[in-house]
């Protein structure tokens, strides 16, 4: 794959170390030249084996200092636990009104909240969610009897994560006009969830691998 002129740039002023996360940002936000806010992304290299359903490993995580990205929510809810989610900031909620939007296929949401009592209605969308990461789960803590509470920690600053059929789990914890050290202490709270979710069937090095990169920028390899 071709990379542009501006990415070789800032590539080579990225040494090819080991580098501490705080160090790791700075470096990042030094070479960052894009004209827009551009988002932090880590990636991490599991020590588990993708093709065992017992080694999946997936969860959710409120960041200190958010994401700095606006999310739109929406959940499926009755009475007053929909209106609590709205007053909480759902942008919609409500058991119907939500299902019926879903079942024409608008998906103006980043986060799906539902109630446990309301997850069989929601089940024959599965097929559109699933694939689209909107699919609600208890592990990701979206399947909740406190929806009120739910969104107000996607509103936060919470995301969701899921490892991929690799291996890797991704992540986007925050933006390059981020301070470093935000960033930093983002990251280790996303760490140390990534930590406490290791399957007991893992066996060896649970973190093989991790990286860090701007949206547009070379990615760094962290020492941890």
């Amino acid at each position: 794959m071709s990379r542009s002129k501006r990415y070789k740039e800032a590539g080579g002023r990225v040494e090819k170390k080991l580098y501490s996360p705080l160090e790791a940002f700075e470096v990042i936000k030094e070479v960052a030249t894009a004209k827009f806010d551009e988002s932090i992304d880590v990636s991490v290299a599991l020590g588990v084996d993708a093709r065992k359903s017992d080694q999946m490993v997936r969860g959710s995580v409120v960041l200190p200092h958010g994401t700095g990205k606006k999310i739109r929510v929406a959940v499926v809810a009755e009475g007053n636990d929909a209106l609590a989610a709205e007053e909480a900031g759902a942008e919609i909620s409500g058991k119907d009104k939500v299902l019926e939007m879903i079942g024409r296929g608008e998906l103006d949401f980043d986060v799906l909240i539902a109630a446990p009592d309301c997850m069989r209605d929601l089940a024959r969308h599965g097929k559109l969610l699933g694939p689209r990461g909107l699919m609600p789960s208890p592990k990701s803590g979206t399947v909740v009897k406190d929806v009120a509470d739910a969104v107000k920690k996607v509103k936060q600053g919470q995301i969701e994560y899921k490892m991929d059929k690799t291996g890797v789990l991704h992540a986007m914890i925050g933006k390059v006009s981020f301070p470093a050290e935000n960033l930093q202490e983002n990251f280790e709270s996303f760490l140390q969830s990534v930590v406490r979710g290791r399957p007991s069937s893992a066996k060896g090095k649970f973190i093989k691998k991790v990286t860090v990169s701007s949206t547009m920028g070379p990615s760094l390899v962290i020492d941890y």
